[in-house]
């Protein structure tokens, strides 16, 4: 009931909100307003086209009756000319018929309706018992007739089908409705082909997305209207930032080699400089100077690994079981508390070894800085999302809800971390986010008490649709 609930609203949200659907409804509505005007106007002029017809008619035999009866008596029964109605009666002033065409002969007087004097003529319309049908009757009247009294001329037009069915309006009506469907579906096809070349280039546009290649183009159609400046600027836009991307690419390459052979030159002579005798005078410092320079290099490479992360670096994709992976990073690790693993066995995700290895470093390095006595690490599967639940705790003082977003961003260190490790980067938990968002994941802080609780997200296997594993 709720799907088809959502299913309905769906179908009616794209109607109000997609072009597409607007621009039906409102060619609709304009079509059935024209068509509301069409059909009242068309049965208004063929009902009055027929009442005219039909009143012609009447008032013609009976005219031309009148005229005769004036000069002359009338055979009985009379006989009408061809193409002329056969429903025609003289009647006397006493109501007697004094002659009629032989589909009256016999039957009393079509209408008791008589015309004045002056106004000599009148029409009506009668449904006598002795016809299958009604008729409009037209009255003329003879005031001196060769019947020696005045006299009534009667002629009748049966009533057209045009004005007795009542079936009309809606055989009107369902033309109308016919037509307004079919302006609706010519209008739904229409703008829907015309929209085409843009559904073809948003979904170049999104398969560009996923896979950042760059050097992929949008489609122009061709038609040389509106769409085609559209693509042409989409394809400019993704040139320069294709151009834009190379350019970071080529700086993140340039900085790795022009800063990192500078800083291992100056690591190599401070070690030399380490390694001389106890009483060589400058080797305090030199030591000092050695762990700024390795410092230096950790920041350098922290921020080149941000830089690629940040650039979509295109990575090396390959299945991975979490739980090899956790327990070996977990155990490679001479950290001050113990850490412990339990891990659910078989849980697989499509990613980069070397990046989530990193990521899951700087977790653990975070959790034994601040933990008092133990850190905790647990693998789970969340089969309602498709995912890989890595989580990480510790049994510190926590991080406040209030900054619990503000450690993510970059060079951001709180109080607390300060003191622990006064030469940290204040980059780990930001280069682990990008990690965890670069693999489709996330990499949140839950609630703990005490201590802090880091939950790692991953797209299980199977859940990643349209990946391929490097073998």
């Amino acid at each position: 009931m709720s799907s088809d609930g959502s299913g309905l609203q769906q179908v009616w949200k794209r109607l109000l909100k997609s072009v597409r659907g607007r621009a039906t409804m409102v060619t609709t509505g304009v079509a059935a307003v024209a068509l509301g005007m069409c059909v009242a106007l068309s049965i208004f002029l063929v009902q009055g086209t027929a009442e005219d017809e039909t009143q012609r008619a009447a008032a013609h035999a009976a005219r031309q009756l009148g005229t005769m009866a004036a000069v002359r008596r009338v055979p009985d029964p009379i006989v009408p000319e061809s193409g002329e109605t056969n429903l025609v009666q003289i009647v006397g002033r006493d109501g007697r018929v004094l002659a009629s065409t032989a589909a009256l002969e016999g039957k009393p007087r079509l209408s008791e309706d008589w015309p004045s004097e002056k106004e000599v003529r009148s029409d009506t319309t009668e449904c006598p018992s002795y016809l299958d049908e009604c008729v409009h009757v037209t009255s003329f009247l003879v005031p001196r007739s060769a019947y020696g009294q005045l006299v009534v001329v009667y002629g009748a037009e049966p009533l057209p089908t045009a004005l007795t069915d009542r079936l009309l309006p809606l055989q009107f009506g369902a033309l109308a409705i016919f037509l307004l469907l079919l302006i609706g579906a010519g209008t739904w096809y229409v703008v829907g082909l015309s929209f085409v070349p843009v559904e073809d280039m948003r979904r170049e546009l999104s398969e560009i997305t996923t896979t950042a290649d760059l050097k992929r183009r949008v489609p122009v159609p061709g038609t040389g209207g509106e769409i085609d400046d559209l693509a042409t600027t989409v394809n400019d836009t993704l040139s320069r930032l294709e151009e834009a991307t190379e350019r970071q690419r080529r700086f993140v390459s340039d900085a790795s080699h022009d800063l990192r052979n500078p800083i291992t030159g100056l690591q190599t002579r401070l070690e030399m400089l380490v390694e001389e005798p106890d009483d060589f005078p400058w080797r305090p410092e030199a030591r000092k100077a050695l762990q700024d320079a390795e410092r230096l290099g950790e920041i350098v490479s922290d921020l080149l690994e941000l830089a690629r992360l940040d650039a979509g670096t295109p990575q090396r994709l390959e299945r991975i079981d979490l739980a090899e992976l956790a327990t070996r990073e977990c155990e490679r690790r001479i950290g001050r508390v113990p850490v412990t693993v339990t891990a659910v066995r078989g849980v697989e995700v499509l990613g980069n070894r070397v990046r989530l290895s990193r990521a899951l470093g700087n977790l653990l390095a975070n959790a034994e800085r601040h933990a008092a006595s133990r850190v905790d690490v647990r693998l789970t599967t969340d089969p309602a999302r498709q995912e890989a639940v890595i989580d990480i705790v510790d049994d510190g003082s926590g991080i406040p809800p209030a900054a619990r977003e503000r450690v993510f961003e970059r060079f951001a260190r709180l109080e607390e971390s300060r003191e622990l490790d006064k030469e940290g980067t204040g980059l780990g938990l930001p280069i682990a986010r990008a990690i965890a968002e670069g693999h489709d994941g996330s990499l949140t802080i839950a609630d703990n008490d005490p201590g802090a609780h880091f939950v790692l997200r991953l797209p299980l296997m199977q859940s990643r649709s349209g990946a391929t594993a490097a073998d």
